[in-house]
């Protein structure tokens, strides 16, 4: 059905009340909702999480302002549950209800297969925190706030191919594994498409920033290509790790468990030679329970990882997700970075000079650690919830700013 959009002073008065709302406490917590902007009749009477979504209308109106947003937002948790407002007969916004979506859309923007939930290309407001609100139509960016920094559509960096080919050995590795296995000729498994392994540690690594991002606590990842790990960690030259892991499988069960998944599904998917390979498409399908478990043990590990964050240093690993060690400092010797690019798009081609005065501790040993270690991907997350991913890029340390793609992304 066709979903009208509120006028632009309806809309104006929301995003003032949500903004002021987004500043207030209860009981000690930071007020975080997600309003929908449209009656309930834009939402099925029947129906519910997973497929679709369960609307819940009051018997009485209540009206749209800051306070009654702070009071009913631990009933409405970021989470699993949205607010549904719209103008009553005298052209004031009401909150009519709750509409209920269940947590399973966490597992594609936090790192996962797709669960596809039917979301009415309605107006949302999301507010994460202080200061902190994203607008949207359906699960489509428009807008986000944040730090007083008004941004425009969201910019995915883990989309961007400079990330893919970071991780394109995962591939090699599996194929490499199963020779065998992998000839078609003799009646072997079938094909799987290069770009899958990648993908699904580009997921894992989604799922790791999201779990840090979400504790509020802040955090530092550093990824090194594999060959080059042992270099940059030696003597601590570029890089000290406090607590680090003996080289064994368990410190790459990320790595075991993606390639598990891929030999999964190739041998569920068995095919002659000359046959299309096994897409994602068939991954998210899929409802064998191999599968299933495997997805599930995979990502307890990216929960694992995520923990570490909560000690003070940097967490650090391979692009193969192999957990070298936490607790990382980076050296004080290396010198420091006056100017960096900031990123306009997901390649860089766009960039504007930044001076790296204004920032905290961790954004500049960031840029120190990568105008020395060129080939290396530092992830910043901020307490505030902000996520910035560093790389030197071309002829200058660059960072790119991660901005939240819809509604459901906290």
């Amino acid at each position: 059905m066709a979903v009208s959009l509120p006028a632009p002073a309806v809309l104006q008065r929301a995003l003032s009340v949500c903004y002021q709302a987004s500043l207030l406490r209860e009981e000690g917590r930071s007020t975080t909702f997600r309003l929908a902007l449209s009656g309930p009749e834009a939402f099925a009477i029947a129906g519910g999480p997973p497929a679709s979504l369960h609307r819940l209308v009051f018997t009485e109106r209540r009206p749209l302002d800051e306070h009654e947003l702070r009071r009913l937002a631990p009933a409405a948790g970021f989470q699993s549950s949205l607010i549904g407002a719209q103008l009553d007969e005298e052209g004031n916004p009401q909150i009519w209800g709750l509409i209920h979506s269940g947590p399973r859309w966490l597992q594609s923007v936090r790192g996962g297969r797709e669960i596809r939930q039917v979301i009415p290309a309605v107006l949302m407001i999301a507010v994460t925190g202080p200061g902190r609100v994203l607008v949207s139509k359906g699960t489509v960016t428009i807008a986000e706030l944040i730090g007083g920094t008004l941004g425009g559509p969201g910019m995915d960096v883990l989309r961007a191919p400079w990330m893919s080919d970071a991780f394109t050995h995962v591939h090699d590795a599996d194929s490499a594994a199963h020779p065998a296995a992998r000839d078609q000729s003799a009646g072997g498994w079938a094909r799987v498409d290069p770009t899958f392994g990648p993908l699904l540690t580009r997921h894992v690594l989604r799922r790791i920033l999201a779990t840090i991002r979400g504790a509020q606590h802040g955090g530092t990842l550093i990824l090194l290509p594999p060959h080059r790990a042992a270099d940059v960690l030696t003597a601590g030259r570029h890089l000290g790790l406090k607590y680090t892991f003996r080289d064994e499988e368990p410190r790459r069960r990320i790595l075991t468990l993606t390639m598990e998944i891929i030999d999964e599904l190739a041998r569920l998917h068995r095919t002659s030679a000359g046959e299309s390979a096994v897409h994602w498409t068939e991954y998210e399908e899929s409802s064998a329970p191999p599968l299933a478990a495997l997805d599930e043990a995979l990502f307890e590990v990216a929960h694992l990882v995520a923990s570490l964050a909560d000690v003070d240093g940097a967490v650090v690993m391979t692009t193969s997700l192999e957990l070298l060690g936490f607790g990382g400092e980076i050296a004080g010797h290396l010198p420091e970075v006056a100017r960096v690019a900031r990123a306009l798009d997901l390649e860089a081609t766009q960039r504007e000079g930044v001076r790296t005065d204004r920032v905290g501790t961790r954004h500049r040993s960031a840029y120190r650690f990568c105008q020395v270690v060129r080939d290396a991907i530092v992830v910043v997350i901020s307490q505030d919830g902000g996520l910035r991913f560093v790389r030197w890029h071309d002829d200058a340390v660059t960072y790119w700013d991660q901005v939240a793609t819809g509604p459901w992304e906290v």
